[in-house]
């Protein structure tokens, strides 16, 4: 704004002219200085504002839940009843192996050393207690048969002597009562030396007619039987005609096992391991037999942790009497660690696992309008699913086709 005025103007004007000038060039200087302040006042303001975070919703405001209405069509798609409880027991569950159980697992030698003659069983075969598994030829066996020949015949010996020196006392050509107690000596020691000798020869397991046999025929018989010590089935075999054996060298020439309980062997969690005693029921699946439960009890919870892995061996016994688990297949089982309690439930089907990874659930108050819950579901079993936190026992849930109304959220229904 130019508010300059000639000098040869300004003298030409009356005394009030002048002034009227000089009061106008003065509001117009106030004015000049006044103007850029106030718009640096207002321009402040306005980046003040921009500056400002916009208000955030309240925290404590609750927010709705999804919700949807149904028609009398759609309601026949999905079921509706009270939340209720069930008894679900509280259960451990990992991973093993089957093996044979040791305890009624027996390997066979033979009692004394000797060459494998003649084997008469193979490795699946069932055996009784008793049943001849193999014959070796023992050093032994002819020893102690030997032995028992000699025996024998020295009785033979010393009996007729006793019996002639018996006949003959008491004549004109009868023997001194010395000779007499000698021969009778004689014959008591002969005859416990042949009780011994034949008591030798039953151990190895010769029956008292083979006994007899021997002793008749002087001939002695080097086959030493090896008999199965229980009832069971052959698990192992390594005898073969000519194989040198002896007692407690591996391997063993035979294995019984006892097969209608197993051992199922799993590693645990070392902090999983105050949850297992002694007793517990055991529920085992293996995969070549997807619908089967084999039932058991927990045996033994081993008392080293392995340094590396931080893992217990706890075992189980398995009834198997089918003979249906084999030794080095895979089992899952589930451990009952305390009793079954009873807590808020609704069927599998009352269930939807969201895209987020969350689990929700459909309530409603008139069986027409449907609000979406957010639930923490738990333990599953018997298609029921154990709801801790989200649902209270009573409420009207869909316990089938929730899936249909989260579906609605998503895509409504044309009708």
């Amino acid at each position: 704004m130019n508010t300059h005025i000639p000098f040869s103007a300004f003298s030409a004007l009356t005394p009030l002219g002048k002034r009227a000038v000089l009061l106008f060039v003065a509001i117009a200087a106030i004015a000049i200085v006044l103007i850029p302040v106030e718009s640096r006042r207002v321009r402040g303001q306005t980046t003040n504002a921009k500056a400002s975070p916009p208000s955030s919703p309240d925290p404590h405001k609750a927010v709705p839940e999804p919700s949807v209405e149904l028609t009398p069509n759609q309601l026949e798609t999905i079921k509706i009843e009270p939340v209720g409880t069930y008894m679900f027991p509280v259960e451990d569950d990992t991973v093993g192996s089957i093996d044979f159980d040791e305890d009624l697992s027996v390997l066979v030698f033979p009692p004394y050393q000797g060459t494998i003659i003649d084997t008469f069983v193979e490795i699946g075969n069932d055996v009784t207690k008793g049943q001849p598994l193999y014959t070796i030829k023992s050093p032994d066996l002819i020893q102690a048969e030997s032995n028992l020949i000699a025996a024998a015949a020295a009785f033979e010996l010393t009996d007729k002597e006793l019996k002639r020196a018996t006949s003959l006392n008491g004549t004109n050509v009868g023997v001194s009562e010395r000779e007499l107690e000698q021969a009778t000596s004689d014959e008591r020691t002969a005859d416990g030396a042949l009780r011994a000798a034949r008591d030798a020869v039953l151990v190895f397991g010769k029956t008292d007619s083979e006994i007899d046999q021997m002793i008749a025929s002087r001939k002695t018989d080097p086959a030493l039987v090896v008999h199965s010590p229980i009832s069971g089935k052959i698990t192992a075999r390594d005898a073969q005609p000519g194989f040198f054996v002896q007692p407690g060298t591996a391997p063993a020439p035979y294995s019984v096992a006892d097969v209608t309980v197993k051992w199922m062997l799993a590693s645990v969690g070392e902090a999983d391991i105050p949850g297992f005693h002694l007793g517990e029921p055991v529920d085992a699946k293996v995969l070549a037999f997807p619908n089967r439960i084999f039932t058991g009890k927990v045996s033994k919870i081993y008392a080293t942790a392995d340094p590396n892995t931080h893992r217990v061996t706890v075992r189980t016994d398995i009834s198997d009497p089918k003979d249906e688990l084999l030794p080095g297949m895979l089992a899952n089982f589930v451990v009952r660690v305390q009793s079954a309690a009873a807590a808020v439930a609704i069927p599998e089907n009352g269930v939807v696992r969201e895209g987020d990874g969350t689990y929700t659930a459909w309530v409603t108050t008139d069986r027409r309008h449907f609000s979406q819950r957010i639930v923490k579901p738990g333990l599953r079993r018997d298609g029921q699913v154990e709801i801790l936190d989200g649902l209270k026992r009573g409420e009207l849930a869909v316990s089938d086709g929730a899936v249909f109304l989260s579906n609605m959220l998503e895509a409504p229904p044309s009708d």
